[in-house]
């Protein structure tokens, strides 16, 4: 009951309140200053190092949102907003994990070693494959950030492997190279940023060190580059299955 409806029943009525809900000719009290939340101590981080963010993991599935009455996407919307109130400056970006059926374990922890956080990644230490010791093809291992090729470790740079990694994960879709400019230097400044065209060196280069194995990266022409399924190619998820952009 609102406090309007209170005040303009009759006289004759009594309100069953043990207090006025709306105290006459008393101010209202001011509302309390946010606390201020301290920067992280320098010792915190490594030498040279700066906070640029930060990566919250929530383990939860359909299943269990839905019982709460929302569903994964309506959380990721509520605490977009959430953000924009506290900090308009911030900039997101939210992904769904996945992780094969009836893998067990706590759905945060889950959530971890699919997304390739590096401390989960780490404690799990996953032993070398066979195939990754010896035989033919492209092993791409996304946990492990490195490419085999013919059972030796191929020298990709960081970037090189980023774009493949980017191509890799989102197979079967062409992706055009404004997008690649954009996700894999989003954080460069304009003028560090490559323009489109540098894309092509970048993949020229990369395709130099796969070898044989080159067509594994598709051009499709006047639009951009697509990584389809390949038998000579295997791709190793670590713990999970990739996790592609939903939201």
């Amino acid at each position: 009951m609102s406090n309007t409806a209170l005040l303009e029943r009759p006289a004759t009525r009594a309100v069953p309140s043990l207090r006025p809900l709306n105290p006459p000719r008393e101010a209202a009290p001011a509302p309390a200053a946010p606390t201020p939340i301290a920067a992280p101590a320098p010792s915190a981080l490594p030498p040279g190092a700066e906070a640029r963010g930060f990566a919250l993991y929530v383990g939860i599935d359909e299943q269990k949102a839905a019982a709460s009455g929302v569903s994964l996407g309506v959380l990721v919307d509520a605490l977009r907003r959430t953000l924009a109130e506290l900090a308009p400056a911030a900039q997101t970006h939210a992904t769904v994990a996945l992780s094969p059926v009836g893998s067990g374990g706590r759905d945060v922890d889950v959530v971890r070693l699919a997304l390739h956080e590096p401390g989960a990644t780490a404690r799990a230490k996953p032993e070398p494959d066979e195939e990754d010791v010896a035989g033919g093809g492209v092993v791409v291992d996304i946990s492990r950030k490195r490419v085999l090729i013919d059972g030796e470790s191929a020298a990709f740079t960081f970037k090189e492997f980023e774009l493949l990694q980017y191509l890799v994960l989102r197979e079967g879709r062409t992706i055009e190279r404004a997008e690649l400019v954009s996700s894999l230097w989003r954080n460069a400044t304009d003028d560090d940023a490559p323009g489109e065209r540098t894309i092509d060196v970048h993949v020229r280069r990369l395709r130099a060190k796969l070898g044989r194995y080159e067509d594994i990266v598709r051009t499709v022409r006047g639009v951009g580059y697509r990584f389809d399924r390949h038998a000579d190619v295997v791709i190793r998820y670590g713990h999970g299955a990739p996790s592609p952009d939903r939201f």
